[in-house]
C-alpha cells in the first residue's frame, strides 16, 4: 500500500478537506497512474451530499481522470510508462455475465465498480481521483490521443461519454433532428458530439444565455423553454431528444416533441421521479429511455472519435483549494462548463 494526497468528504455536509488515501499496490495487470487532472462531475456532487443513497465517509470522489502511467504490472501488455491514460466512471465489472462479454461492462449485471463509493476486489470501498495517484486493473485504463489538449481531456470520461453512447445507440447523424435538453457540462458535449455525427441540433434551454455558444457549438437552432410557444412550435419534430438535466423536469411536455417512434433519453440523473403519462407515449409509439455511460471499447471509440473530429469540452480549471466552491457554481449552473481539477496543486 501506498499513501497519495487527496481531496475527501467526511460528512453529507461539510466541507472537502485535503486528506490522504491508500492505494495499492499494483499487481500483475495493474497500471500506476500520476494523475495530472480530474474533472467535477454533478454526480460527485450527488454522491458526497448524500443524494442518491448512504456513503461510507471519508470518501474521495471523481471519476473523470487523465494522467501519465508511472509503473506496470508483470503482466501488462496494453500499456507502458509514459503513456498518456485516463479512467473514467468504473474500474472493473464480472467480466462473465452477457453484458461484459457483449462489451457493455457499464451493464454488468453485477454491478460493475464503480471508480469511486464501490466495493472493490479487495473488500476496500473505492476512492476517486480527486487525488494524486491511482491503481486501476488495464482493461479498464483508456489510451488518451495525443491531439486532445490534455487539461479537456478528463470530462470526456464522463460527460463525453454519458452523451455520445445514447446518440451512436440511436444512430444520430445525417437527415436526423437532435434535441439537447439543458446546455451545461453534459448538454455542451451532446451538442458538440451530434453535430460533429451529422445530425441537425436543436437546443432545449430555460433561457437564451447561452444560444450564442450553443450555435458555436454546432447547433442550428436555440429554444428557451420558459416560453410556451417553443412546446408548440416544436411538437412533432424530434427523432431524438437527449435530457442532460439533473432536476426535476416536465418530461411529458418534451415527449411531445418527438415525432412518431422518436425516443428520449435520459442520461441526467435527478434523485426524483421523473412521471410519465402513458397516453403521450401512446400518441406517436413514442419511447422514453435511460442510458448510462459506455463500455470501455465505446469510451475508447468516443476518445477516438473526439481526437478525429477535433471535439474537446469548454473547461474552467482550478486549484484543489478551489473545490468547494466550485460545487456551489456546479449547483447554480455557473460554469462554462466543466471544471477540471489541477492536481499539481494536490502534491
Amino acid at each position: 500500500m501506498r499513501t497519495v494526497n487527496a481531496i475527501a468528504a467526511t460528512s453529507a455536509t461539510a466541507p472537502l478537506v485535503r486528506t490522504t488515501v491508500e492505494r495499492r499496490d499494483p499487481g500483475p495487470r495493474d497500471v500506476l497512474i500520476e494523475i495530472r487532472y480530474a474533472g467535477i462531475c454533478h454526480s460527485d456532487i450527488h454522491t458526497v451530499r448524500g443524494e442518491w443513497g448512504e456513503v461510507a465517509y471519508p470518501l474521495t470522489v471523481g471519476h473523470e481522470i487523465v494522467g501519465h502511467v508511472v509503473e506496470v504490472g508483470a503482466e501488462v501488455t496494453k500499456h507502458g510508462i509514459g503513456d498518456r491514460v485516463g479512467v473514467g466512471c468504473m474500474v472493473n465489472s464480472c467480466r462473465e455475465c452477457e453484458n461484459c462479454r457483449a462489451g457493455l461492462e457499464q451493464y454488468c449485471t453485477g454491478g460493475n465498480v464503480g471508480t469511486y463509493a464501490s466495493v472493490d476486489r479487495d473488500g476496500t470501498i473505492t476512492q476517486g481521483g480527486y487525488s494524486t495517484h491511482v491503481v486501476v486493473d488495464e482493461d479498464f485504463v483508456l489510451r488518451v490521443p495525443e491531439n486532445i489538449p490534455i487539461e479537456a481531456v478528463a470530462p470526456l470520461l464522463c460527460a463525453g461519454i454519458t452523451t455520445y453512447s445514447p446518440l451512436a445507440h440511436w444512430n444520430a447523424g445525417p437527415g436526423k433532428k437532435v434535441a439537447v435538453i439543458g446546455m451545461g457540462g453534459l448538454g455542451h458535449m451532446a451538442v458538440k458530439i451530434a453535430a460533429a455525427m451529422g445530425a441537425e441540433v436543436t437546443v432545449l434551454s430555460q433561457t437564451l444565455s447561452k444560444k450564442d455558444d450553443g450555435l458555436a457549438f454546432g447547433a442550428e437552432n436555440y429554444y428557451a423553454t420558459s416560453d410556451p410557444a417553443t412546446f408548440e412550435a416544436l411538437a412533432n419534430t424530434f427523432d431524438l431528444i437527449i435530457n442532460t438535466v439533473s432536476a426535476q423536469t416536465d418530461i411529458n411536455a418534451y415527449l411531445r416533441l418527438l415525432r412518431l417512434d422518436g425516443t428520449l433519453v435520459s442520461v441526467g440523473a435527478p434523485p426524483e421521479p421523473l412521471p410519465v403519462r402513458a397516453f403521450v407515449l401512446f400518441g406517436a409509439r413514442r419511447s422514453f429511455a435511460g442510458s448510462s455511460i459506455g463500455g470501455i471499447a465505446e469510451t475508447q471509440e468516443m476518445l477516438d472519435f473526439c481526437a478525429e473530429k477535433g471535439i474537446a469540452p469548454e473547461i474552467e480549471l482550478i486549484d484543489a483549494d478551489a473545490v468547494n466552491e466550485a460545487y456551489e457554481r456546479v449547483v447554480a449552473s455557473d460554469v462554462r462548463y466543466r471544471f477540471v481539477i489541477d492536481i499539481d496543486s494536490l502534491r
